[in-house]
């Protein structure tokens, strides 16, 4: 909210949300829960994901923004004022397992609902020549997020994420060319993601003598 309070009505041209759901999925639960195969551990995050934000929340998020998307919403849609139309599907394409099959996400577009399939499970994920290191337990990956942006916004967006997490959205924006302002209130999420942010986009490794760069190849 307090980042929110910075900005003017609609501001944003799209915001996409990713905000706690309220199960409980703050990372320790993630390595607990799983019957099939081991989950991986995580630190838990602010809040360890005991609540959704209140409709107060939501009402902000909508006057800064001129179109949202966000994640979860089937979780807490009373706290949302408005019907959709066009929910997307993320099918995770991840077989049997102790977790859910898809996420949904409400939008604010006057659109027919939109499904993007993404294998998600673990160590197996669909770019297995690219894949992603997990370092949040609610992580998505980038690839999701760059459909949305292709397929929801235009060139010269104003791109908000106030739950920014493993800032995959963050990447996903930088790589297309958008105007992105983020934020997250977890610390070392924050941290962690901004380091990823850089060895994705700038190809930044840190190590115990400094900071490396990777040379252009082209």
């Amino acid at each position: 909210m307090d980042f929110l309070s910075k900005f003017p009505d609609k501001f944003f041209d799209l915001i996409i949300d990713d905000p706690p759901y309220g199960i409980g999925e703050d990372g320790e639960k993630n390595g607990t829960r799983s019957k099939i195969a081991i989950s991986k551990s995580y630190v838990c995050y602010s809040g360890n994901d005991k609540d959704a934000p209140p409709k107060e929340y939501f009402q902000e998020l909508i006057r800064v923004s001129k179109r949202q998307i966000i994640w979860g919403a089937n979780h807490f849609i009373s706290r949302i004022p408005f019907d959709s139309s066009c929910w997307i599907v993320w099918d995770k394409d991840n077989g049997m397992n102790d977790f859910a099959d898809c996420e949904l996400a409400w939008t604010s577009f006057p659109t027919a609902v939109r499904k993007f399939k993404y294998r998600w499970h673990g160590m197996l994920q669909e770019n297995m020549k690219n894949k992603e290191i997990r370092i949040h337990p609610n992580q998505k990956p980038i690839a999701l997020y760059g459909w949305l942006l292709n397929n929801y916004a235009n060139p010269g967006y104003k791109i908000g994420s106030p739950h920014m997490g493993s800032q995959s959205d963050r990447i996903a924006a930088y790589k297309l060319g958008f105007d992105f302002w983020g934020c997250d209130k977890d610390k070392h999420y924050f941290e962690a993601g901004n380091i990823r942010f850089r060895q994705e986009c700038f190809g930044e490794t840190k190590t115990s003598k400094g900071t490396l760069v990777q040379a252009s190849l082209f």
